[in-house]
C-alpha cells in the first residue's frame, strides 16, 4: 500500500512539475529541527544535491543522545512551484518510510526554511517538521 501511495504522489508531482530547482544545486542544513520531547531537541544535519531539475536527493545524519547509535536517512524531494513532495527512509529500510509535503521559503540569497508535514508509515504518526539551511 505504501508503495502505491508513494508512486501516485511522485507521479502527480512529475506531471505538475516546473523549473523551481535546477540540476547541480547543493543544499546544506538541517533535515529537521525536531521536538523529541517537550524539553529535548534534536538536529539532523543534511546535505542534498539536485540530480535533475526539480529533484533533490540527500542524506541526513541524526543521533538523539550519546546512548543511541547514529542513524542515516536517505531522502528525496520533488519540487512543484516552490512546494515539494518528500520521501525518506532510514538507511535502506523501506519498512520505515516517511512521506510528506512541504514548502521551501527563500529568506535571503540562498538561505532557506522548509516546513513540512510528514507521515511515518512505521509509527503511523504525522509530524510537522522544520528545516533550514543554505542552497547554492
Amino acid at each position: 500500500m505504501k508503495h502505491i501511495i508513494l508512486t501516485v504522489v511522485l507521479a502527480c508531482a512529475t506531471i505538475l512539475g516546473t523549473q523551481a530547482q535546477t540540476k547541480g544545486d547543493w543544499y546544506i542544513g538541517t533535515g529537521d529541527v525536531a521536538n523529541v520531547a517537550w524539553t529535548d531537541w534534536a538536529v539532523s544535519p543534511t546535505v542534498g544535491y539536485g540530480v535533475m531539475d526539480n529533484l533533490m536527493v540527500g542524506l541526513s545524519v541524526s543521533q538523539a543522545d550519546s546512548t543511541v547509535d547514529m542513524t542515516y536517512d536517505l531522502h528525496a524531494r520533488y519540487f512543484v512551484k516552490g512546494y515539494f513532495v518528500y520521501a525518506a527512509t532510514s538507511g535502506l529500510d523501506t519498512e520505515s518510510l516517511s512521506i510528506g509535503l512541504g514548502k521551501l521559503f527563500t529568506i535571503h540569497k540562498g538561505v532557506y526554511v522548509d516546513p513540512k508535514l510528514v507521515y511515518n508509515t512505521a509509527e503511523k504518526t504525522t509530524n510537522l517538521t522544520l528545516g533550514f539551511g543554505l542552497k547554492f
